[in-house]
């Protein structure tokens, strides 16, 4: 069987900050409210997102990399991750803000988790008037004075926080204290991780089970990156009709795709599936004589066999282009 674009059905999760975005902007499909993820693609035990339509439909990520291997994900990328797929892929609604929080990095989580650890990188895809992110230390600190800070419940004097707009690009490495605030919607790119250490949550109730949030300082503690940073905003092209880098790091490859009219992309040399996130705009995707069309707040995987993908815009159009390198 040829293979093909692959799209999933989304897996909605209920978060406590949650808005309606998913629904109203990204036209998402779901039932229930303060839905704040969307899960693109995942491979999350438990939480695995179902090819949603031809020969493979209702199949796994697992499933078809047991099935297809190197020609899913790529011969190098199944070497070292064999049928475990390496990136989840998400839309996040904050309404209200999200809980200060760290991510461990791979040496931790798999030691006490036995989980890849989670470097994640966003793009803000809308931002309310004065929106607003905490990502790092204003200044370098020490641990005691940190500690001091939390108990005494000023943890946020300590941290960095910046307005946010449309079409921001941070990279959130393992360690880094961070938090998305009320107002913002954005796409996210990361390890394939569910792991977590909320740090302080404003002492909020969640109403669906009467109870505060469970914090984790006791494991966050030893993964925190207590350094400061000249600026942590990515910078970046808006080049149209090619790949603008954005985010290259171990974990993933992104770049930043404007697309005007028509043109080719020749993946040969990338030894790699590729997603698309489209974050603005209308694409029509056509691969071995097939039309397929991708919209604003979907996703499409292109496995590794794919090698040459011809995309026309309607109009402008905005893609987000992930592989592994």
């Amino acid at each position: 069987m040829n293979l093909y674009p692959l799209k999933f059905q989304p897996i909605f999760k209920y978060r406590i900050w949650g808005g309606h975005k998913l629904r109203t902007v990204l036209e998402k499909d779901f039932d229930g409210d303060q839905i704040g993820e969307s899960w693109e693609i995942s491979d999350v035990q438990g939480d695995e997102t179902l090819i949603l339509d031809g020969p493979l439909q209702g199949q796994t990520l697992k499933q078809i990399i047991n099935t297809y291997k190197g020609e899913i994900v790529g011969e190098k990328v199944f070497a070292s991750f064999g049928n475990s797929f390496p990136l989840l892929i998400k839309f996040i609604d904050a309404n209200l803000p999200l809980s200060i929080q760290v991510h461990p990095d791979d040496e931790h989580a798999k030691s006490r988790h036995q989980s890849f650890g989670k470097n994640e990188m966003w793009y803000i895809m809308d931002a309310e008037t004065d929106a607003e992110i905490i990502v790092g230390f204003k200044e370098e600190i020490q641990a005691n004075k940190y500690l001091k800070k939390l108990e005494e419940g000023s943890l946020l004097e300590l941290l960095n926080i910046e307005k946010v707009s449309k079409e921001d690009v941070y990279y959130i490495p393992a360690g880094r204290v961070h938090a998305i605030g009320a107002g913002v919607l954005l796409a996210e790119i990361q390890q394939t991780s569910d792991i977590t250490y909320r740090i302080f949550d404003y002492n909020r109730i969640d109403t669906a089970t009467g109870k505060e949030r469970a914090l984790h300082n006791d494991l966050a503690i030893d993964v925190i990156d207590f350094n400061s940073y000249p600026s942590y905003k990515t910078t970046f092209n808006k080049n149209e009709n090619e790949s603008n880098k954005l985010v290259h790091s171990p974990f993933f490859t992104s770049n930043f795709l404007r697309c005007l009219g028509s043109m080719l992309k020749d993946y040969s040399s990338v030894d790699s599936f590729v997603i698309y996130i489209c974050v603005n705009g209308v694409l029509e995707i056509q691969v071995d004589n097939v039309n397929y069309s991708l919209r604003k707040g979907e996703t499409v995987l292109f496995p590794a066999s794919i090698s040459k993908v011809n995309i026309t815009a309607t109009g402008v159009a905005d893609v987000l282009e992930v592989y592994m390198q």
